[in-house]
């Protein structure tokens, strides 16, 4: 076994990590210098997570001198480096009866001036990975039931307002369609909300008007089956992922109050577990929404959509928010246009979509905006209710999807639907990231955050 290191020196345009173990530090390499950029060094990174990991290091200490050559603010790259080095270390072994024995080690900036980013890095990624640990989580771990109770106990320790309203409550409300999509499930329906004051903050602005905060929704449905429009066996494999858009959620309000962010924020978590029984709902069903709309089932798979649209009338009804962000893995539509590369981003206004681009470009969380014509809805139109929650084909399936929620949105209430399908889980090893569940959004929309103050 090599001894534990003390130090690495991050020079970045080397070839390699190169140990010397009488001086007891490393070098390390991003490439040549003329293609070095913050995602190559969040990379890097990730890299040296893995090899501190292999190697059975237990102190890192980054030397932080090269920094200033790269043509890149030093704080910006000491914050990518921190990302790459803390997602890199993450990896999910909680039921595994042997231990995978990677605890992460100790990292320190050498340059106290770091110290503080390298906190921040530290509140931004735990909250990354605790998405992707609750994403990992199978369905007969989370249901939405438990995953209520999970919600419920973290909202405690971090000092946010949680409620969570049952089936009946939904059901007395006006909800049916997120009641619906569970109501084949042992563990129906369950409407999840956290909400972010700061403290710091006032309720109220200059002028007397109510802070309005920003509404993040997620989809999470814990499992998948397709209910009757049943999916194929291994169509039904990973299905415990259909969750990852409230995981992000979830990881951002971790985050916001940690870092003590001057935005309020509510996040609305929908969660479904979509199953078949003898009550489970049935393709031609006509359900009625919380908004007072009403939609023919056509596939009972498009159910992500359903649980969405009850919880984006819900934020709106009780919030008014300043904007309002969702985040599903809805389509598999959206894989097929974008690959495992970019997000698919649908706005109604293009300062939300702009300012959620540049986030995604800053973070390497990357969107790419798909058109949101009016036309579209005519593919969605329903003779028997006001819409239907699936064309039945596959034409133009993310836009239909982003379409069908804009139902839902209010024309003053600024709103982008982000479809992580392609982005929220990976069937190999990444850079700084493992096989599995990414946490997508969470880096995003803590700099969007960030950015509005």
């Amino acid at each position: 076994m090599l001894p534990p290191r003390k130090k690495l020196i991050p020079i970045l345009w080397v070839g390699e990590i190169r140990f010397n173990p009488a001086e007891q530090t490393a070098t390390v390499s991003l490439g040549t210098k003329e293609k070095v950029n913050l995602e190559t060094i969040r990379r890097a990174g990730g890299a040296i997570a893995k090899w501190t990991a292999k190697n059975k290091v237990i102190e890192l200490g980054i030397d932080t001198a090269s920094f200033s050559d790269l043509g890149f603010a030093p704080d910006k790259i000491a914050l990518a480096l921190a990302e790459g080095l803390l997602l890199g270390s993450f990896h999910f072994d909680k039921h595994k009866s042997k231990k995978d024995e990677l605890a992460p080690a100790n990292i320190y900036f050498l340059n106290d001036d770091f110290k503080q980013t390298l906190e921040q890095a530290t509140i931004i990624c735990e909250a990354t990975n605790l998405a992707r640990t609750w994403a990992h989580e199978p369905a007969n771990i989370i249901n939405p039931v438990t995953l209520a109770e999970r919600v419920q106990e973290l909202a405690k320790e971090v000092g946010l307002k949680c409620t969570v309203l049952d089936d009946k409550q939904l059901t007395e409300m006006g909800a049916g369609a997120i009641v619906a999509v569970g109501q084949g499930s042992q563990t129906p329906s369950r409407l999840i909300v956290l909400e972010y004051q700061p403290r710091a903050k006032k309720d109220v602005s200059p002028n007397g008007e109510a802070v309005q905060p920003v509404a993040l929704v997620g989809k999470a449905i814990t499992f998948d089956t397709g209910g009757y429009s049943i999916k194929t066996t291994l169509g039904m494999v990973g299905m415990k992922y259909d969750k990852c858009g409230a995981m992000a959620v979830i990881g951002t309000l971790v985050a916001a109050a940690k870092l003590k962010i001057q935005t309020p924020i509510v996040g609305v978590l929908a969660a479904s577990e979509n199953m078949i029984s003898n009550v489970s709902y049935r393709p031609n069903d006509i359900l009625k929404t919380l908004s007072g709309k009403t939609i023919e089932v056509i596939s009972t798979d498009a159910e992500g959509r359903l649980v969405l649209c009850d919880a984006l009338a819900y934020a709106q009804q009780n919030f008014n928010p300043r904007a309002m962000i969702d985040l599903a893995t809805l389509t598999g539509g959206v894989v097929t246009a974008l690959g495992s590369t970019r997000a698919g981003l649908f706005s109604n206004g293009d300062a939300l979509a702009n300012a959620l681009f540049a986030a995604g470009e800053a973070t390497y969380e990357r969107l790419w905006r798909l058109p949101l014509d009016e036309e579209y809805f005519e593919i969605i139109k329903s003779t028997d209710a006001d819409m239907k929650n699936s064309a039945g084909i596959a034409k133009a399936s993310p836009i239909v999807g982003a379409i069908f929620l804009k139902q839902f949105v209010n024309d003053e209430t600024p709103w982008a639907h982000l479809d992580i399908a392609g982005v929220s889980d990976w069937d190999k090893e990444m850079p700084y990231c493992p096989a599995g569940a990414s946490g997508f959004g969470v880096r995003l929309l803590v700099e969007y955050l960030r950015g509005l103050e």
